[in-house]
């Protein structure tokens, strides 16, 4: 049998990298490729419940594998050829208590 593998998404971090004329900081996104993310679609209870929660539809629930020390929270992602929003806080579990990859799960909305 195989073993469970993710695929590499594109997370989009911000970096401050100065200021304006008006001393306001100036962002600049850095892409960073994260390998084996497990990606899940949403069942219709779960885009149910956030959207009554949230007020946002639920598209994917990602699964961020164990050691990642991105910042998840508020993030445009990449897959599928596809923009995405992570919303919501990340859950995240102890490494020692689960068994597989992964320890990490963000949900994602369509980005717009």
């Amino acid at each position: 049998m195989g073993r469970i593998r993710g695929i590499t998404v594109t997370l989009h971090t911000v970096k401050e990298c100065g200021v304006d004329a008006f001393n306001r900081p100036i962002y600049e996104e850095i892409p960073v490729e994260v390998e084996n993310v497990l990606v899940s679609p949403t069942n219709s209870t779960e885009v149910l419940d956030t959207l009554n929660l949230t007020g946002r539809k639920a598209v994917y629930q990602l699964a961020i594998p164990k050691g990642d020390n991105n910042d998840w929270k508020d993030k445009r992602v990449t897959f599928f050829g596809e923009d995405f929003h992570t919303f919501g806080e990340p859950i995240k579990g102890i490494d020692e208590l689960i068994p597989l990859e992964w320890n990490t799960k963000v949900m994602v909305e369509k980005y717009e």
